[in-house]
């Protein structure tokens, strides 16, 4: 090996390439470094949490079309969704593009809508995050065991479990948990 340093030209006018100790090192830094990043990256989309987009207007006036989230996928292995939380699930017509429902029926409970109003098990339903009243009528039923009952808040224009049934808890991807953007507008849910 000659004493000229690395990158300077050799006899033939030439520059050297880098030598094989030093690429070596470099490898192994980009590695470690790259590497463990990218894991984490993807431990946390996989299953922790991830990043989503509502589509459509089935949300409003509490969330918009466009607006960014963040979902958390973990809270569900440890307990149900409870009534009340935004959920993005897997709708059965559907399967590859997520919704974004409002959780109104837990398992074992009698779901009803009639009068302008949602029912539970025969008993009214506050809804303070409405601004408008239910439309159509939905005839008393049970939600299974190991399902819930989703809806929209935009009761007149959203595609729920009034059309598509109960939704399996295994079709749950996560439990909306904040709103990112627009920034004006980031808030916990």
């Amino acid at each position: 090996m000659s004493d000229k340093p690395v990158g300077s030209p050799n006899e033939d006018g030439l520059t050297s390439p880098v030598p094989p100790s030093r690429l070596g090192a470099l490898m192994r830094e980009l590695v470690a470094s790259v590497l463990p990043a990218l894991v984490i990256v993807l431990l946390v989309n996989i299953f922790l949490a991830q990043a989503t987009r509502v589509d459509g207007q089935s949300m409003e006036p509490n969330l918009h079309d466009h607006q960014r989230l963040i979902i958390e996928k973990v809270s569900y292995h440890f307990h149900d969704p409870q009534r009340g939380d935004i959920v993005v699930l897997r709708p059965p017509q559907r399967q590859n593009i997520p919704l974004i429902k409002r959780v109104i029926g837990l398992p074992g409970e009698t779901i009803e809508i009639h009068d302008s109003h949602v029912y539970i098990n025969g008993v009214l339903l506050e809804e303070p995050y409405l601004t408008q009243t239910t439309w159509g009528t939905l005839p008393a039923q049970l939600v299974p065991e190991g399902h819930i009952f989703v809806l929209g808040d935009n009761r007149g224009s959203s595609n729920d479990s009034r059309a598509f049934g109960a939704i399996p808890l295994d079709d749950v991807i996560g439990r909306a948990w904040l709103r990112y953007w627009p920034f004006a507008e980031a808030s916990l849910l």
